[in-house]
């Protein structure tokens, strides 16, 4: 494992290598606790920027998936588990042991798969727009086409990493171990989404135990600047409660 590190602004971009060469784009920035930023399909990095700005006083920690912004496209196929596995990967490249998780989507996937496959390092999960894979109620719109903002000028993922992405979360499902989740975790979704539909984060806040679940006036994209702000008014407040302290009410 080698990594090579720059500055970009207040926030730290470097280089994780892992397995057999895959390059992973890491960025680190702000201070306070850490929170991992797992991107939706498709997705680099940068689509957390408007969520960046609402959490000034987190560490947050994020990276381009395999095939997309700034990562390499491995040669063979990866799994949701293997993603999970670098998710842990990149925690150890930036020094945190525990992180509270936020999955967006596609994210929401490798969220789950990490908060089982490493339960220790997971301290509060949020799981966004997402679903339980295989077994999901299927939506009406293409993840891709969702996952592309036209007016920002973001590369598109390369086509065989967007294959090996698509292809991991078609194979994988989350029924089985739904149960054996233990961080307290947070259920966000959008009223009309059309990609992944309220039913999904319904089924997953049911099997996860003392799962919580909030509804919020807004499509799929989450990441958009005025679905984030809605987003962080419910996340925050979920990630700054404490063990023996009465929960506050979650803003809808």
């Amino acid at each position: 494992m080698t990594s090579r590190r720059s500055t970009h602004g207040d926030a730290q971009v470097s280089h994780l290598v892992v397995g057999r060469g895959l390059r992973v784009r890491v960025r680190v920035q702000g201070s306070g606790d850490a929170l991992l930023l797992l991107n939706g399909l498709t997705r680099p990095l940068e689509s957390w920027d408007r969520v960046a700005d609402l959490l000034p006083d987190r560490t947050l920690v994020s990276y381009d998936a395999p095939g997309v912004g700034g990562s390499s496209t491995p040669i063979l196929p990866v799994t949701v588990s293997m993603l999970a596995g670098l998710a842990a990967s990149v925690l150890d490249h930036v020094g945190v042991t525990e992180a509270d998780v936020l999955g967006f989507s596609h994210g929401g996937a490798v969220a789950q798969q990490l908060a089982v496959r490493a339960s220790t390092r997971v301290r509060r999960l949020v799981l966004a727009s997402t679903s339980c894979g295989v077994g999901a109620t299927l939506g009406g719109q293409s993840a891709w086409r969702a996952g592309t903002w036209d007016y920002r000028p973001w590369p598109r993922p390369d086509l065989r990493g967007l294959l090996w992405n698509s292809l991991a979360v078609s194979t994988w499902s989350s029924i089985p171990f739904l149960g054996w989740i233990t961080a307290p975790t947070l259920v966000v979704c959008g009223a009309y989404d059309r990609v992944v539909p309220p039913a999904n984060s319904a089924l997953l806040a049911r099997r996860i135990p003392d799962a919580r679940m909030v509804v919020l006036a807004a499509g799929h994209d989450l990441q958009r600047p005025a679905p984030a702000g809605a987003l962080v008014a419910v996340v925050e407040p979920f990630l700054a409660e404490r063990p023996g302290v009465e929960p506050a009410p979650v803003a809808r």
